[in-house]
């Protein structure tokens, strides 16, 4: 497969954007609901957290991964990426980033990369 580019067609890149910018939306009325978006927390610190939810995301994997303590049914990685993506999105919409549309800009722009594109081991 190395080598063929895969098209993503253009119902599902619109499907996509709007879930996402509707899920966007809506992150971001609830933190401002919570006051997560406090005039107090500058953009590194909201970048911080975001980095925070990652760190989460790793604790859970040298644990072994057990179930997440609020939403049990998933692992405790499957909830830390959703907080990550949670976080993200919240974000985006107090910013009024596009972030849809680059994150399907960036699948495409990647899919037309080499193998090991940037010569990094991992």
């Amino acid at each position: 497969m190395e080598g063929t580019k895969k098209t993503i067609t253009q119902q599902l890149k619109t499907d996509f954007r709007y879930s996402f910018d509707t899920l966007q939306y809506e992150a971001n009325s609830n933190a401002a609901e919570k006051v997560v978006w406090d005039k107090h927390i500058n953009e590194a610190e909201q970048i911080g957290l975001m980095h925070s939810e990652l760190s989460e995301a790793l604790e859970y994997l040298r644990q072994g991964n057990p179930p997440d303590d609020k939403i049990p049914e998933f692992s405790g990685l499957e909830a830390e990426l959703a907080d990550v993506i949670i976080r993200i999105m919240s974000f985006a919409g107090n910013k009024g980033l596009k972030i849809s549309e680059a994150v399907l800009a960036k699948m495409e722009f990647n899919s037309s990369r080499p193998l090991m594109h940037g010569g990094k081991k991992f």
